[in-house]
């Protein structure tokens, strides 16, 4: 029998989410303090990166588990709706020099638009997805293999 790491302790989906919503906002307050274009270059690249990668887990794992318990046809496709747009101002700035003002202006309207969409993610649709007999550890052990498997490849 082979040996095998120890199994992980997978966190509750909704806990994974907001940790990711830590995470991207702590890398924003980094970008707005910093003053050196290679360090807001290697910041932009995490934040996309994480978004990104962010984005997708949720598109492909809890916003269909989470569309379905609810029969939501308000809240899910509205969310959509905003990572299509954070997808449209990552790909403006993804990869691109930090040259001055109107890229740091779009960094500044990235945050304040994740800010915008964590809030709504947050404060509605995390405790109505939490209220419904969805599996919340089953679906965070979904989103963590799936956000691995995006991270190696990213």
């Amino acid at each position: 029998m082979p040996t095998t790491k120890a199994t992980p302790v997978h966190k509750e989906a909704t806990a994974m989410l907001r940790a990711d919503h830590k995470l991207v906002s702590e890398l924003f307050d980094q970008y707005e303090k910093s003053r050196s274009p290679a360090k807001k270059k290697e910041l932009v690249t995490q934040i996309c990166k994480e978004l990104t990668v962010h984005a997708q887990v949720e598109e492909e794992i809890f916003y269909p588990a989470v569309k379905a318990a609810l029969k939501d046809h308000e809240l899910i496709p509205e969310a959509s709706v905003e990572h299509a747009t954070l997808k449209d101002l990552i790909a403006q700035v993804e990869g691109l020099e930090p040259d001055g003002e109107m890229f740091d202006a779009k960094i500044k309207v990235m945050s304040e638009y994740v800010k915008h969409h964590v809030k709504e993610e947050q404060n509605e649709i995390f405790p109505k997805a939490r209220a419904t007999q969805l599996d919340m550890t089953e679906l965070g052990a979904q989103i963590s293999a799936r956000k691995q498997e995006l991270m190696a490849a990213a």
